[in-house]
């Protein structure tokens, strides 16, 4: 890709023969989850490790995600495939963490993921919302993690659709004050931060933060809802991407970025504008369970033998829900074997009793 970076942030297959418990750790099927990536890399997309899409902090614990960071980074060598990972601070206790265990916490995983050779994404941590007393302490502690990083890192705005417990990140519960701190942090560090990744599904917001950033800095989208219109940008500039949506649509988004790298943006549009339903689909609210959708597409369009996931979230969406998936991604021609595709989502209907829903 020439005229944007690219990057989809994948899934996890689960281990369905694990013995496991949705409150225990996570067991990954190591062989079809590095499949998974080589996929996404054969696309020309790069590869967004071990963040929301992966189910981190919702199934996927340290433990296994600093195992898929060190297998993926492994992999991505091995192709040349470019690959992002996510810092967080999830080795942590959920609740009653201060702001120096944060610190700490976010030091071990940016060593670790910098010690993989992989870029930092340096993600929204749940504890450092909770200890956070105002935009001051937002500001020290990632000043003092990009003062430390060595080489630039990507800075993850993911909004409270996404994850509840990111309500008030930065400091504030208005988005407007929020933004201010965003861009001190910035503003104190420009030649740390190799961009921003920003999701908070309203595009207006995206294109103004986006204007404002300075000129080395990159925007990558992560609006599932508005993606077309952000990548294509207007005379003023464009965003980059960072997506969960690119997991299913991979061969979809490189193709219209490929037309996009050739000037044509008609082409582009022309493309992935039909995604949008899909996408719109698999993210309504509840938003953070759309990775149900995500895992239900890898498994109809042959990536993973089954429909399991990592902390039993298989069930976090209804029937219904998928079944529209299906019809959906069916339309935009996403199958590599539709027929598979069709008799593993009546198989699906019918085990629970469904084939009417």
């Amino acid at each position: 890709m020439r005229s944007r970076t690219v990057l989809a942030a994948a899934h996890v297959v689960a281990d369905p023969r694990a013995g496991t418990s949705p409150d225990g750790p996570a067991a990954v099927d190591w062989d079809a989850t590095l499949a998974f990536r080589r996929h996404l890399w054969s696309h020309g997309l790069g590869v967004a490790e071990a963040m929301d899409t992966a189910q981190r902090g919702a199934g996927l614990d340290w433990g296994a995600a600093a195992e898929l960071i060190r297998r993926s980074a492994a992999e991505a060598r091995a192709v040349g495939g470019l690959l992002a990972c996510g810092v967080g601070t999830d080795q942590l206790p959920s609740h009653g963490a201060s702001l120096a265990d944060v610190r700490g916490a976010y030091e071990e995983q940016l060593g670790f993921v910098e010690d993989a050779g992989a870029q930092p994404v340096l993600m929204a941590s749940r504890q450092l919302a909770a200890a956070a007393t105002g935009p001051e302490d937002y500001q020290e502690l990632y000043g003092h993690l990009l003062r430390q990083a060595a080489r630039p890192v990507i800075l993850h705005w993911l909004g409270p659709m996404f994850d509840p417990a990111l309500a008030g990140y930065w400091g504030s519960a208005d988005p407007d004050a929020a933004t201010e701190t965003f861009f001190a942090i910035i503003a104190g560090h420009p030649a740390k931060v190799d961009g921003v990744k920003v999701s908070l599904l309203d595009a207006g917001r995206e294109v103004r933060l986006r204007r404002r950033l300075p000129g080395t800095v990159r925007c990558y989208t992560g609006d599932d809802f508005h993606y077309p219109e952000l990548i294509a940008g207007d005379d003023h500039g464009f965003s980059d991407a960072l997506l969960g949506i690119f997991d299913p649509l991979a061969p979809l988004a490189s193709e219209a970025v490929g037309l996009l790298d050739a000037g044509d943006t008609a082409g582009f549009r022309a493309v992935l504008d039909p995604t949008v339903a899909l996408s719109r689909h698999l993210f309504q609210a509840p938003t953070r369970h759309y990775k149900t959708g995500i895992v239900l597409l890898a498994w109809l369009a042959g990536h993973q033998s089954h429909f399991t996931m990592v902390g039993g979230l298989q069930s976090a969406r209804s029937l219904p829900h998928l079944r529209r998936a299906h019809e959906l991604a069916d339309g935009l021609g996403l199958f590599p074997d539709p027929e598979l595709a069709a008799h593993r989502m009546r198989t699906l209907l019918a085990v629970y009793g469904a084939e009417d829903a």
